[in-house]
């Protein structure tokens, strides 16, 4: 089997500023030290692409992954601190069920106990909550991200390391095959 020079650049390229990754992970979490939850898995055929460095993505996340080359296994973890936070108080919020109205009644199909839904603030931006309590005369949701509190355990293999291209590092993402596209 011949080698290309060009294939041992990039078997011999390390994760680091400026690079395109495209990795295959299994993503668990858990709770105070309770048992793992799968959160989501990519594979080889279908990886998570990113330019790293870019200020997109937890950052240990990419502490973890750096001087890492394509073939690499890799199995950490990040504390919920230092992944998506603890959950905060003020972000669950109470709303006046009349919000939840639709043609002057109650929308019961789509407001319940542990239902996601969008909203809009006062700008105009889509939260996403879940609905924790109904009340009377309020519904409560929650605000915080899905994972806030969770401890999150990453086990995958990094798959392609590369240089950014200027499109790519003039946009902050990923171009091409995997990637973001126009």
């Amino acid at each position: 089997m011949i080698i290309s020079f060009l294939e041992i650049y990039y078997l011999s390229m390390k994760i680091d500023k400026n690079t395109v990754v495209s990795v295959e992970y299994h993503l668990s979490s858990s709770m105070n030290g309770g048992s793992e939850n799968l959160v989501e898995q990519t594979s080889p055929e279908h990886p998570f692409v990113f330019l790293y460095g870019s200020g997109n993505l937890l950052p240990d996340f990419e502490n973890f992954l750096k001087g890492k080359s394509s073939g690499d296994a890799f199995d950490f973890q990040i504390e919920a601190v230092n992944g998506y936070g603890l959950p905060q108080e003020d972000y669950f919020v109470n709303i006046d069920k009349q919000a939840f109205f639709v043609d002057g009644k109650f929308d019961e199909g789509r407001v319940k106990v542990g239902n996601e839904l969008q909203m809009n603030d006062h700008e105009g931006n889509v939260l996403v909550g879940i609905v924790t309590k109904i009340e009377s005369e309020k519904v409560t949701m929650d605000f915080n991200h899905p994972l806030a509190g969770h401890d999150l355990h990453f086990i995958g293999k990094v798959l392609e390391v590369r240089a950014a291209t200027k499109e790519e590092l003039d946009h902050g993402h990923v171009h091409g095959p995997g990637g973001h596209h126009h």
